[in-house]
């Protein structure tokens, strides 16, 4: 493991049968477990590798309302404050604070477009500030350069990657789950055309309700059930620096680089969409669905290397309920970091806050961030198998929305009230276009 992560201990024994067994102890995974746990459901989470081991534990820890898509912005709205419950009721910490977060740019058009976000969001009720010059230049003083504008979202924030998971997984044990790490969710069995029980690799769960949240690897699993997913995964790299809390901004975004501060005594460093593409069969089994979304950004995607065939996550084959899962080979997805991706992360980080070649590297890593042909999770049972709910394909944004993700499956698990509209996260709105929907305002 290269990214930092805290462990957890969990749930030695796999109970016989539970009213709802969530698969993948991702960000999404626990909260849904958590809020199940809260109402008294008898919940089950169950993880392959270990608790918040792959993307949510290497994603930026950005949790925004800002510049987000219309259709996820109702779930950012609602997580930022479900963050602030969860610590309030738990007594665990995730690190999550409100600290605002900081857009800058010399860019007219750029500058243009996030104006138009600013004015779309007042109509939602979300607060937001369009910086001019002065004041953006003011903000980052840090850079030591002027910037024609910018924007601050004063209540948006950032949590710790590190501790939330695991921070989570704690808690539903307090609240009688149970959570088991190294536990890989081979497959489903059925009765009567809906889910029975969930078969693992030290067991089988009985269950009439399993919820698939296995971020990178969850359209190889729904392939096995004749689920049709289209999902595809893009690798990226982050760099860590020790560098002083208060040196620079908690949280900074530019064209050029995005500075995120993760704990005190580092920050993150990464380049906003600039990834790896590996090759696989399953990406090329979704081409079409992708097309446009890759289309759009051909300038920051370049093609990978064979990492992704080796992983597993993207796999081509079945497997038998009675033999290793490719998920029990590839137990936590720790893909190799890019180091030309590395080197123009730490030349753009000091070209745009010299206090950085100060600074020193503790880290690096890389993560599969999962996406759908959209960029919005699918979210909804799955209408091939009743009793079978997809939480999956969270495209980058799914560590924010985490908390908000989770509830809406609680509520759809246990027939509450939704805490937002679920019908823009309908998975069956693949099959009614390939194309695939961009946002507008």
């Amino acid at each position: 493991m290269r990214v930092p992560l805290t462990r957890v201990d969990t749930t030695p024994s796999l109970p016989d049968s539970a009213d709802v067994v969530v698969i993948g102890a991702g960000i999404v995974g626990v909260f849904t477990a958590w809020f199940l746990a809260k109402r008294g459901v008898k919940v089950s989470l169950i993880e392959k590798g270990i608790v918040g081991g792959e993307q949510s534990s290497r994603n930026w820890g950005w949790c925004r309302q800002q510049n987000r898509d219309a259709r996820e912005l109702p779930i950012a709205t609602e997580s930022l404050r479900l963050w602030e419950q969860f610590e309030a009721e738990s007594g665990e910490t995730t690190g999550f604070r409100r600290s605002g977060l900081l857009y800058l740019s010399n860019d007219d058009s750029e500058l243009a477009t996030w104006t138009r976000w600013c004015e779309f969001a007042r109509t939602a009720g979300v607060r937001t500030e369009v910086l001019g010059s002065k004041l953006a230049t003011e903000r980052a003083a840090a850079t030591g350069r002027n910037w024609k504008g910018g924007v601050f979202a004063p209540i948006d924030g950032t949590a710790d990657p590190a501790n939330a998971a695991p921070a989570v997984a704690r808690s539903i044990m307090r609240l009688g789950g149970t959570v088991h790490q190294n536990c890989a969710a081979r497959g489903i069995e059925t009765e009567g055309g809906r889910v029975s029980g969930v078969v693992t690799e030290h067991g089988t769960i009985r269950t009439k309700i399993a919820v698939l949240s296995g971020g990178a690897w969850a359209s190889t699993f729904c392939r096995q059930l004749g689920i049709r997913l289209p999902q595809a995964t893009i690798r990226s790299s982050v760099m860590a620096v020790s560098l002083r809390r208060g040196t620079l901004p908690d949280a900074l975004h530019t064209s050029g680089i995005t500075v995120t501060r993760r704990g005190d005594e580092a920050y993150s460093l990464a380049i906003s969409g600039l990834a790896k593409l590996d090759p696989t069969l399953q990406k090329i089994r979704y081409a079409k669905d992708f097309m446009p979304m890759f289309g759009r950004r051909w300038r920051s995607l370049s093609p990978g290397n064979l990492e992704g065939v080796r992983s597993g996550h993207e796999g081509a084959g079945r497997w038998r309920l009675d033999c290793p899962s490719p998920m029990e080979k590839m137990r936590v997805l720790d893909p190799c970091v890019d180091e030309a991706t590395l080197k123009e992360i730490r030349k753009r980080a000091i070209d745009l806050c010299p206090v950085i070649r100060e600074s020193r590297v503790t880290a690096s890593w890389a993560g599969y961030i999962d996406m759908t042909p959209d960029g919005v999770p699918a979210i909804g049972e799955a209408k091939e198998l009743p009793g079978f709910v997809l939480a999956a394909g969270l495209s980058g944004h799914g560590f924010g929305i985490g908390p908000g993700c989770g509830h809406l499956v609680a509520d759809m698990v246990t027939g509450a009230p939704p805490i937002v509209d679920p019908e823009p996260y309908r998975p069956e709105r693949f099959e009614e276009s390939v194309w695939g929907k961009v946002a507008d305002f």
